[in-house]
């Protein structure tokens, strides 16, 4: 890590300010130290014309960050982070069977799905207690429990670094995929300021998904809501998952691999127990399966190491560096290559990788 020790305040400007020396460890939520040569907080988006003229945000590395929730230092950030600190929800329309609301990207993702489900608008109801904010959810296209927020945008609002000017895309120009999207694939260009949802008053609710019966059973007698559906999402999240609150982490760490249905039958005959789903005309593997298999659910190193509650989450139980913590993950994508033939690929952007 870098020398530096105090941040120190440069510059404030109507809607942002700018920090230099800046600590990033209360902006991620592994909790690792780590520093960026500058930092720039956002209030406001009609600032953001004035903010990227500034000449270092073309000539020096630019970092979009949000909560942290999705991101691993393993080092300090040599330029530029920037975050939208921007808030404000808003309904479009309503009229009809949906409604299309705008969200600020700086919003908390899970506050917004309570929001709507207060407001009766469905959706989101299985991607309740995900970390992060509304601006983050698009570039990873976060999913949970068999929905993916990709099929809820309408339209992502962007500001377009290429074309330094404000721009939207459409939901097919996002490019949406398993943990994917367009702005995942070009990172340096487009800086996500609001996200248009098209959400249902009458959601289809999803519940083939393993658990979410099961749950909705155990909460008693009933008919399944979106209310009570991310209920029975918060109870499994909570007892499945650690909480960051408690123990610096960043949710699943590796993504469930997309395998040939040659490696996934050579797998299966083996050991018919590992699960499995069609992936198109691929197959794939329960990530937190193979790393159980492989013995490594609740492998320590020091500080850092594999979650006793779930296998596909690295935590931190102090104070572990990003540098320790990518050494368990090298070590668990190591392990289950060795003996399946698998490459587990990390779902967290990892920054400073040695």
């Amino acid at each position: 890590m870098s020398s530096y020790r105090t941040d120190a305040a440069i510059s404030t400007g109507v809607g942002y300010s700018i920090v230099e020396n800046a600590s990033l460890e209360g902006r991620n939520t592994f909790r690792v130290a780590a520093r960026a040569a500058m930092l720039i907080d956002v209030r406001d988006a009609a600032a953001l014309p004035e903010v990227f003229a500034f000449d270092g945000l073309h000539t020096q590395p630019l970092l979009i960050l949000g909560e942290g929730s999705n991101i691993l230092f393993a080092g300090d950030w040599p330029g530029i982070v920037l975050s939208m600190a921007t808030r404000g929800i808003e309904i479009l329309d309503g009229d009809g069977d949906t409604v299309r609301v705008r969200v600020a990207a700086g919003e908390n993702w899970n506050d917004l799905v309570y929001w709507c489900l207060a407001h009766g608008f469905g959706g989101l109801e299985n991607l309740v207690l995900i970390p992060g904010t509304v601006g983050a959810a698009p570039i990873q296209n976060i999913g949970a429990y068999g929905v993916e927020v990709g099929e809820m945008i309408e339209r992502v609002q962007v500001w377009d670094r290429e074309a330094r000017a404000p721009s939207t895309l459409e939901n097919a120009e996002c490019r949406f995929a398993y943990r994917d999207s367009v702005f995942k694939q070009q990172p340096a260009r487009y800086l996500v300021v609001a996200v248009e949802f098209r959400l249902p008053r009458a959601a289809v609710l999803r519940l083939d998904y393993a658990g979410i019966s099961d749950e909705l059973a155990a909460l008693g007698d009933g008919e399944p809501t979106p209310a009570r559906v991310a209920e029975a999402v918060s109870r499994l999240r909570l007892r499945k998952l650690p909480n960051p609150a408690l123990i610096g982490n960043a949710g699943s760490f590796f993504k469930n691999p997309i395998v040939d249905t040659t490696i996934a039958d050579a797998i299966r005959g083996a050991i018919p127990a590992c699960p499995a789903w069609p992936a198109g005309s691929a197959i794939k593997l329960s990530a937190a399966w193979l790393i159980d298999a492989c013995g490594m659910k609740g492998y320590r190193d020091g500080d850092a190491g594999v979650s006793d509650q779930h296998a596909l989450v690295l935590v931190n139980h102090g104070r572990a560096s990003g540098v320790d913590l990518l050494r368990v993950a090298r070590k668990v994508a190591s392990e289950v290559w060795q003996r399946f033939g698998v490459k587990l690929e990390a779902e967290p952007r990892v920054v400073g990788t040695r």
